[in-house]
Formats: structure tokens, C-alpha cells, sequence
């Protein structure tokens, strides 16, 4: 038993550190009727991580760390400039199409570099019950950062969630 609990309290921890901020993002998600943009940017951010594998850095490494943050903060630029106030074609149906090519582009990278399977794999099953403290304190420390960041600039968030035409206007 306690080698059980030794064994999940690194997952546990991780859990714990991703659940408040997840909680806080997905009401804006909610609000803005945007349900399937995390989808979207977790595929952006697994198509940057092979890139970056392509490039020479290995899954967990700085270097694919990096890929992986730029082409998520791509595709939130993305779909934060394709949010319009006439919808002629919803948002939902662009974030969908984005993901379609984040996912094919992702498998076609993949499957031209060395050992590109095991890779898919690794980013299509995830691996929580590996965590280690390391990792744990790394992620603590960035989404302490992020959730600083959303702490400071929480009214203009609010603002845009709900109610982007004014907040379109300030």
C-alpha cells in the first residue's frame, strides 16, 4: 500500500497543479463558445513537439519544450485573430479544420523521422502515471507564472469574455 501511494504522488501532485488553472480557462472556453479549442491547441502543441523532434531535440527537452509552447501560442493567435463579431463562418468550424491539419501534418512529420511511431504514440496516449517531481515543479512553476499573468490582467480577460464588443472598443 504505501509503495502504491509513493508510486501516485507525483501523478497526484501533477493533477492537483493542472486542475485550478484548467478549471479557470475552461469558464472562459465555456463563455465564449469555444468548446474544442483546447483540442486544437494540444494538437498545434504536439505538432511543434515533432517538429522539434525533427529538428534534433528529444520529447522533454528544452528545445522541444519550446517548439511545443510556439506553436501553441500560434495557434491561439490564431484563433484569438479569426474570432470575429459577424460570424459568417463559426469559429467552432475553423478550430475544427485547424485541427484536422495540426493532427495530419503531425502524423505525415512523424512518420518521416527516425523512430516518428513510438512518438506518435507517446503524444497520442499521454503518460501522467510517469510523472516525475522534476516534471511536477516545472509545470508547478509555469502555471504559477500563467496563472499570475490571468491574476493581473483578470478584468480585461473578463472583459473579453464577456463582452468582446466593448472590450473591442476600450
Amino acid at each position: 500500500m504505501t509503495q502504491m501511494l509513493t508510486f501516485m504522488a507525483a501523478p497526484f501532485a501533477a493533477c492537483l497543479v493542472l486542475v485550478g488553472i484548467h478549471a479557470y480557462f475552461g469558464i472562459h472556453v465555456i463563455e465564449r463558445r469555444v468548446l474544442f479549442v483546447d483540442l486544437a491547441v494540444a494538437q498545434f502543441a504536439a505538432l511543434g513537439a515533432v517538429v522539434g523532434f525533427v529538428k534534433g531535440f528529444h520529447p522533454g527537452e528544452p528545445g522541444s519544450t519550446l517548439y511545443s509552447m510556439a506553436f501553441a501560442t500560434l495557434a491561439a493567435v490564431l484563433f484569438a485573430l479569426t474570432r470575429a463579431r459577424d460570424e459568417k463562418l463559426p469559429q467552432e468550424a475553423i478550430i475544427g479544420i485547424t485541427f484536422v491539419v495540426a493532427s495530419a501534418a503531425t502524423i505525415l512529420i512523424a512518420d518521416r523521422a527516425p523512430e516518428g511511431a513510438e512518438h506518435i504514440k507517446e503524444m497520442l496516449s499521454g503518460s501522467l502515471l510517469w510523472v516525475t517531481w522534476p516534471t511536477v515543479i516545472k509545470d508547478l512553476i509555469i502555471y504559477a507564472a500563467v496563472g499570475l499573468f490571468h491574476w493581473i490582467f483578470r478584468r480585461r480577460f473578463l472583459l473579453i469574455t464577456e463582452d468582446p464588443g466593448e472590450a473591442f472598443r476600450r
